[in-house]
């Protein structure tokens, strides 16, 4: 009995990646090799999905099949070798240029951190007005609990014609 194996070009993976707005960054479909980028401007936890899909003849349990995930954020995606290489520059030319691009890092990771303290704020407010308000309906459960007892026990005393 032949043993069919299944062929790269078969394999159809997909990818969607969303970001903290539940908005589409990328949808696409790759072969069996491939690799993706994007770029968000909004901060938060972005959601990236792989698919695979149709594959002309099942696997068995003793087929295997690899996928690798190699993600790379922020100022390690460059490759400042292929920079100077391509555009001739010299060693002064790359150190500023990566200079430059850890600013605009360190920029973007301040306004991230802005955001978030903004978020956290918003957070803290909140919950402070709520347990404010519950603290509020808590006294005054309590003082009307307190008035009809008092209410309760001066028409209980009448009654028995204790006072």
């Amino acid at each position: 009995m032949e043993k069919y194996q299944p062929s790269p070009q078969w394999i159809n993976l997909f990818v969607f990646v969303k970001d903290p707005e539940d908005k589409n960054l990328l949808a696409r479909q790759y072969g069996p090799q491939g690799s993706f980028s994007f770029t968000s401007q909004s901060p938060g936890e972005h959601q990236i999905c792989i698919h695979l899909e149709s594959i002309r003849f099942s696997l068995s349990n003793e087929d295997k099949l690899a996928v690798h995930l190699d993600m790379q954020l922020g100022e390690h995606t460059n490759d400042y070798a292929e920079f100077a290489t391509k555009d001739k520059l010299s060693q002064l030319h790359l150190r500023v240029r990566q200079l430059v691009e850890q600013v605009a890092q360190i920029q973007k990771e301040q306004e991230y951190q802005r955001w978030r303290e903004e978020r956290f704020r918003q957070t803290s407010e909140s919950t402070n007005q709520r347990v404010l308000w519950w603290s509020i309906l808590q006294t005054l459960i309590l003082v009307a609990v307190g008035v009809w007892q008092m209410r309760h026990l001066k028409s209980f005393f009448e009654a028995k014609k204790l006072v």
